[in-house]
């Protein structure tokens, strides 16, 4: 029992909840975040660029790997297959798609040029070059 001249005990304020909640916030932004990351093609390093801009709208990605394989939205192929299935999307989509060339760095010019080359001669289809932003 208080008597009425005893001081008030000091107020607490319990913030082991509180930081459990921060905690548990935290955890599912961070995962969530993980699958807001699209990956289309084959994991490469890309060459560098200053100047790159991200492009917004139907992508088809061909890849070519460090070994000059080809791939089509993650699915292996050689150039002659390349250019039909392209010409297939093409042909199936009313803007014609961005066609996006995601070759290695260690991939020679002449291959990266042949395969451009190759997806210019569809009509409506339109290139870019993945890089990273250094």
């Amino acid at each position: 029992m208080r008597l009425p001249n005893d001081p008030e005990p000091p107020p607490q304020i319990n913030i082991v909840p509180m930081i459990d909640v921060i905690f548990a916030v935290l955890t599912f932004f961070i995962m969530s975040s993980l699958f807001l990351t699209r990956s289309e093609g084959l994991p490469v390093n890309l060459p560098g660029a200053v100047t790159s801009e991200a492009q917004n709208q139907t992508q088809v990605v061909v890849t070519i790997d460090p070994e000059g394989r080809i791939a089509l939205n993650q699915e292996f192929m050689d150039a002659e297959t390349l250019q039909i299935r392209v010409g297939e999307l093409a042909a199936a989509s009313q803007d014609g798609p961005m066609v996006i060339v995601n070759a290695d760095r260690v991939v020679p010019h002449g291959q990266v040029v042949e395969i451009m080359d190759r997806l210019r001669a569809i009509p409506g289809v339109r290139l870019a070059i993945a890089t990273q932003r250094p």
